[in-house]
């Protein structure tokens, strides 16, 4: 019988692999270094952001010391999303003979470090503004909360979410409204309801930047892009709808051809880190 042994949460962690099948054995042995792997890189990139943002003020200094590290939860809420867990319960099952707490404890640590999380994303969103390309690109993505049939009666996103239109059809939900440059970066988001205008997040989104931005033809209007305008600091290029006489030029039409790089971003964060789920 194998044995393999792993420190995780700064807890240990053994793990004893399959008796009768050496191949399983050496599947399940895979399975958690790449499991580790992915924990530990997080886990890194966190413990930088703690120490630059100077998050030790946030600890617990008087009472019971907290069962999870301010670390290893902001980790282990990464570590979630990235391994496309849907639940903190699916993250709770598989770690709890680890984590020594119970999950009521897991989720309220997890709740509590929610701001500290939005304050290292909004580092980074930083960092990537300063570092952004010229040109980018805004666009808005359907985020469904729950099945239709189940609107009604859905109470988690209840005074958010409303009823919204999208190619996919009519849902109930969020819309993330989003830049990025052609590099990808995210360099400016935000959230509202599902029937929020495109046109008022654009001018939101991107009041403080700078450079060229391509919009699809959902942001085609001549009063947003004379607003938006600012000589030899920004303008909008928003593709002419279908039925439209406008002309471009080339180099127009080769810029509406890069916006298809943000659809990237919308299919990673939903396909891979969990964004959209219709789970009740």
């Amino acid at each position: 019988m194998g044995f393999v042994y792993y420190n995780t949460l700064n807890y240990e962690i053994h793990s004893d692999t399959i008796k009768d099948d050496p191949q399983g054995s050496s599947l399940i042995s895979s399975c958690m270094k790449l499991t580790l792997q992915l924990y530990n890189e997080l886990k890194q990139k966190v413990t930088f952001f703690y120490n630059k943002l100077h998050f030790n003020k946030y600890e617990k200094t008087k009472g019971r010391k907290l069962a999870i590290s301010i670390i290893d939860t902001i980790t282990l809420a990464l570590y979630k999303q990235a391994s496309t867990r849907k639940t903190k319960k699916s993250l709770w099952n598989d770690l709890k003979k680890y984590l020594k707490c119970s999950y009521k404890t897991l989720v309220v640590n997890i709740n509590r470090c929610v701001l500290l999380a939005l304050l290292i994303t909004l580092q980074i969103r930083n960092w990537n503004r300063q570092n952004s390309h010229l040109v980018k690109h805004t666009d808005s993505t359907d985020i469904p909360v729950c099945l239709n049939k189940n609107a009604k009666h859905h109470k988690t996103m209840y005074g958010l979410a409303e009823w919204g239109h999208s190619g996919k059809g009519f849902y109930y939900g969020l819309k993330l409204h989003l830049t990025t440059d052609l590099k990808r970066n995210i360099i400016s988001f935000s959230f509202t309801s599902a029937n929020g205008s495109d046109r008022l997040q654009f001018l939101k989104l991107n009041k403080d930047l700078e450079g060229i931005f391509i919009a699809d033809a959902g942001y085609t209007s001549d009063k947003l892009e004379k607003e938006f305008f600012r000589e030899n600091k920004r303008v909008l290029f928003a593709k002419p709808k279908a039925n439209m006489k406008k002309l471009m030029t080339n180099l127009q039409s080769k810029l509406y051809d890069t916006r298809m790089l943000i659809e990237l971003n919308f299919r990673n964060l939903k396909m891979f880190f969990g964004l959209e789920t219709s789970l009740a």
